[in-house]
């Protein structure tokens, strides 16, 4: 755009920013400098179009990674560190997203991982597709707030369609809610790098999560990785269980077996401390210096008698357990573990009961506490300290083996994802079938609810119906099939009143997914379809973008020739 004009034979140069005036006199008045110069300013139509254009390319990014057959990414950080993942939600973390409007796409998807923990990726291709579908309205001229009145129609409608339509089964039997949270819990992971191993870690997700209490805190599931060995060696503790801290000689002579044992949990030091270097303590003989030496194992000797007559026989400490400390436990029959990380020490407390002590004063039943069953076993390569029977909270931890690092990262964020999903199908218990068959069925009822809206809006619905769809076709591509051939099946078997009916990979062809039991909460879709919603009409609301120049990038200071500049 030429902000130039040539005006009574003079050439004059408009600023952006402000604007200038002719008067009565044809002289040009001084402009009005609104913004900082070197400040970015874009508006208009053009704007909304960037933006749909930038949001576009991050999609592309994530869009082979969807389903059982989806591809995975490896992404370097700067320091070098190799992350392989097809998780949506890692791979948003993981880009370095510098465009402001394409970052809503990533707020989405971590919102949905820490919302519901599956279908990131569906998210994003759906946020991606409706804005694809929008991009024409907007081109022809149609104002940004009907088209996203139109959005928020379409996913009021899609939502209480899920609502109406999705699979409560009875709560009261518990083996067949198990059943339902194991199908749940296998179609999250049948898209990972699990997916040959997802009837054993479902099982063991579900058991995971059975052993909480009622508000199936995330936090008492603990998770640990231990290399070497295979996938199937991974295994489930139930109870609190965590990586065999540093240790001094006498540890070895210490029993590494207990039942119903009585835990001190302390955030003390139980060593000989070595006085700050600006110290100085004056001496007038030997005798004296004696004294203080004799004070400092008194006051050591204290503390560990009073934690010995207290009765307790596991010791853990947040902070170091010095040599001495580890032969006198050892003398008298008693564990103890110094520098154990501050998250375990705090899932033993809530496990275990008791409290985390500063002093050793004051020590007794009430802040001890205690569990069925203690003991040290070596799982690999590690030797680990396991509490079972815990009476206060009901906690778990699972110790996952495997043969690279990156590939028990990727496991840990699978098994994360899955037990999110299990948490939700309980506590809203009820599902859909999955693999595209609730899309094409939310698509088919949009469909016909447009025809019955006269205006804009049915146009705007209609193109969401439209965009639903791209969830089979993208599970259809990756898979290598034939999306338009399988599509046109499954639009013809929903129009019969088939409404369970999606992809199925296995066959490559269309299958009754609820009878397949491709199950997943109602809640994954609703949150899903309400953040793509969100984060469209988000977008498209946008129609001005002003960039501020970054502070030290102004013109550049002048000085007289030669002159140093200041650093």
């Amino acid at each position: 755009m030429n902000n130039s004009t040539i005006f009574m034979g003079f050439h004059y140069q408009f600023s952006p920013f402000g604007t200038g005036t002719i008067n009565e006199k044809g002289a040009m008045q001084p402009q009005i400098i609104l913004l900082k110069e070197g400040t970015e300013a874009s508006q208009g139509r053009s704007q909304i179009i960037s933006n749909i254009n930038a949001c576009q390319a991050i999609v592309d990014c994530v869009r082979t990674t969807l389903g059982p057959r989806g591809m995975d990414k490896l992404m370097v950080e700067a320091q070098g560190k190799a992350t392989i993942s097809n998780d949506g939600a890692t791979i948003m973390k993981l880009l370095d997203v510098v465009h402001p409007a394409a970052k809503t796409l990533v707020d989405i998807a971590k919102s949905q991982d820490a919302e519901v923990g599956d279908g990131t990726t569906s998210v994003v291709i759906l946020a991606g597709e409706f804005l694809k579908q929008m991009k024409p309205f907007v081109e022809e001229g149609v104002h940004s707030q009907i088209i996203i009145r139109g959005v928020r129609k379409a996913t009021q409608l899609a939502v209480q369609f899920i609502n109406e339509i999705a699979v409560k089964p009875k709560k009261d039997d518990d083996v067949e809610l198990r059943q339902l949270l194991e199908k749940c819990a296998a179609t999250a992971m049948g898209s990972k790098l699990i997916n040959q191993q997802k009837d054993f870690f479902s099982k063991m997700v579900v058991d995971a999560v059975m052993m909480l209490d009622e508000l199936l805190p995330l936090n008492m599931i603990g998770i640990k990785k231990i290399p070497g060995g295979a996938l199937e060696d991974t295994l489930l503790v139930a109870g609190v269980a965590f990586k065999k801290t540093f240790s001094y000689a006498g540890f070895e002579m210490q029993p590494k077996q207990y039942t119903d044992p009585k835990i001190a949990l302390l955030n003390i030091e139980l060593e000989l401390k070595a006085e700050r270097d600006n110290a100085e303590v004056r001496l007038e003989n030997v005798e004296e210096y004696q004294k203080v030496v004799d004070a400092e194992w008194t006051i050591l000797y204290d503390k560990l008698e009073k934690l010995h007559l207290s009765g307790a026989k596991v010791v853990l400490s947040k902070l170091p357990i010095g040599d001495v400390a580890t032969q006198y436990f050892a003398d008298r029959d008693m564990f103890c573990a110094g520098r154990v990380p501050d998250e375990d020490l705090r899932r033993t407390m809530k496990a275990c009961g008791g409290s985390i002590l500063t002093t050793v004063a004051d020590l007794g039943d009430s802040v001890l506490g205690t569990c069925q069953h203690f003991e040290e076993r070596q799982i690999g390569g590690e030797r680990f300290n396991i509490f079972t029977g815990c009476p206060q909270a009901k906690t778990c931890t699972i110790i996952i083996r495997g043969g690279a690092e990156q590939f028990m990262e990727e496991t840990e964020r699978s098994l994360h994802d899955a037990i999110m999903i299990v948490r939700r199908a309980k506590k809203n218990d009820a599902v859909v079938a999955g693999g595209g068959a609730i899309e094409m069925e939310l698509s088919k009822h949009l469909r016909d609810v447009s025809r019955t809206i006269a205006g804009k809006e049915q146009m705007l619905i209609s193109a969401i119906a439209r965009a639903l769809e791209v969830i089979p076709r993208q599970l259809c591509d990756n898979a290598g099939f034939d999306s338009t051939n399988i599509l046109n099946k499954l639009r013809q078997k929903h129009a019969q009143g088939n409404r369970w009916m999606g992809v199925d990979i296995l066959n490559e062809d269309v299958a009754d997914n609820m009878e397949k039991c491709v199950w997943e909460p109602s809640l994954v879709k609703i949150n899903a379809l309400s953040a793509a919603s969100e984060a469209t009409c988000l977008i498209l609301s946008v129609d001005e973008t002003i960039k501020n120049p970054k502070s030290g990038e102004g013109p550049a200071p002048q000085g007289r020739p030669g002159a140093r500049r200041p650093f």
